[in-house]
């Protein structure tokens, strides 16, 4: 891949003073026009040392509009994102709609220096790839115009540029031990990158190599490169704005499954229910306070039928845990800001540190429910929904993170009863909206999508829980006794 770099490729001052007026002058305007659309601009610069990927950066930000765009890189000191998954830091970043980043290095230069030099092995090299392909395929399709280029230099010039930084003492600090490092073991660090960029190198989101001998060519090459993707997202954008509106889609229910067949007939009664109460909270509060010692955290996703029971299992469950150590995320319809990023980013933003435990009132899986019931994202997307949110799962599970997730179950009876009694009781009006009256009338399809969910997304790392909830001390009981049993087996 790097032999088909154009090495060697000059431009003299004046022709790039002329090139690059004129390319400025249609950056401005593509970015400008791009941040009227729901398009977010995602600039990723690798490369080898010394190739000038903040050189780079700076030149992009300064030719074009720098209150629209940030700057990112990522070091090995950043203590909050070492305590969560690796893409946390990459998610929490993303730009949002209308908006871009520069992303020095990115998801790529962690798993390259480890292979160049010899930490972790070709299969854990492997699945880094896999994961950042993935990652790309997950943002192009969420209104992401991707750029990534590759700055490469010879192994002859990289040593030139490493001590012309070194001699001058204004950029000296610039080139680090890690950097001469990696200059050593080039022909290890240019294989790993080949085989990075062969293996990510997609339709959607291809490699551009760019040779960065001469600075002047570099900043052309990227400049004309971060263009043509602009344009690519405001066609893209055009196009999205003219499709039609979304379908909902109604699955219909099968006569006989997983929740047809649960015992809504399980009830405790109250003073059994007291004791096993008391007995499960006492286990999930001594656990999970040994999560921090184990380098672990703790993640329970609650989804349900409405009025099933879920706050009040939450409640019962939180009151069992240190305050200090645990919050509870109530989902809703989403923010302006959350609707500016893709779809899992207000997941992602708020995981839980090691240690501490997040417990999701609605959770990621609303995309593969309700808005695919009643329309609100195409079909493309709550389809491809399933493999990014196992993903992501994976992702936790690998970190560290332990992962409950429960669906709680009533009767339509019984959820006309609640529903009611909501109406008549002052305290409990603010539970009922006329959301959960539609909802009801499309029972049977939200049960046909959650049987599909279940089907699609049990996974030993991240096992549903059915909860039979006709009674509620049951079903509370059975939520914390499934908490302790989780923690008790991942604890050891």
């Amino acid at each position: 891949m790097f032999d088909s770099a154009e090495l060697g490729r000059k431009v003299d001052k004046a022709a790039f003073e002329a090139r690059s007026a004129k390319l400025r002058a249609e950056l401005l305007k593509a970015q400008h026009a791009l941040a009227a659309t729901r398009m977010r601009l995602l600039v990723v610069l690798g490369g080898v040392e010394g190739g000038g990927k903040t050189e780079v950066a700076r030149r992009l930000v300064d030719w074009m509009d720098a209150r629209g765009l940030r700057v990112e890189a990522y070091g090995d000191d950043e203590p909050e994102a070492e305590q969560r998954p690796e893409y946390w830091r990459y998610w929490t970043t993303l730009p949002a709609a209308g908006r871009g980043a520069f992303v020095i290095g990115g998801w790529y230069a962690r798993p390259i220096e480890r292979r160049a030099l010899k930490k972790g092995g070709a299969a854990r090299f492997e699945r880094a790839l896999d994961r950042a392909a993935a990652f790309e395929e997950m943002l192009t399709r969420e209104d992401t115009a991707l750029v990534k280029i590759w700055l490469h230099l010879t192994k002859k010039a990289q040593r030139r540029r490493l001590r012309e930084l070194e001699g001058d003492p204004a950029t000296a600090w610039r080139v680090s031990r890690r950097d001469w490092e990696l200059a050593e073991r080039y022909g290890r660090f240019r294989d790993a990158a080949a085989r990075a960029l062969a293996r990510t190198s997609t339709a959607r989101a291809p490699w551009t190599v760019v040779e960065a001998e001469d600075r002047h060519w570099r900043d052309l090459a990227v400049g004309e490169a971060v263009l043509a993707a602009m344009n690519a997202g405001l066609s893209q954008a055009r196009a999205e704005a003219a499709a039609p509106a979304n379908p909902p889609d109604r699955p219909k229910a099968p006569k006989v499954s997983v929740l047809s067949r649960l015992d809504m007939t399980k009830s405790l009664e109250e003073a059994d229910y007291a004791r096993k109460l008391d007995k499960q909270q006492a286990r999930v509060a001594e656990l999970t306070r040994r999560l921090r010692g184990e380098g672990r955290s703790l993640i329970c996703a609650f989804e349900g039928v409405d009025a099933a029971g879920k706050g009040g299992s939450i409640r019962r469950l939180l009151s069992a845990i240190d305050a200090r150590s645990a919050r509870v995320m109530a989902v809703a319809a989403p923010t302006d800001e959350e609707r500016a990023h893709p779809y899992l980013w207000r997941f992602w933003r708020n995981l839980p540190r090691r240690g501490h435990a997040t417990i999701y009132d609605r959770t990621w899986y609303g995309r593969v429910l309700v808005e695919r019931v009643e329309g609100f994202c195409a079909p493309q997307d709550w389809k491809r929904a399933y493999g990014e949110i196992a993903a992501f799962e994976e992702e936790l599970a690998e970190s560290g993170a332990i992962i409950c997730k429960f669906w709680l179950q009533i009767t339509p009876e019984e959820q006309l009863r609640r529903f009611k009694d909501r109406v008549k009781t002052p305290f409990k009006q603010y539970k009922i909206t006329d959301e959960d009256w539609r909802n009801r009338a499309k029972w049977d399809a939200y049960q046909a999508a959650a049987v599909e969910m279940f089907e699609r997304t049990d996974a030993p790392h991240a096992p549903w829980t059915l909860v039979e909830g006709q009674d509620k001390k049951w079903a509370r009981v059975k939520v914390l006794k499934t908490v302790a049993d989780r923690l008790e087996s991942e604890l050891g």
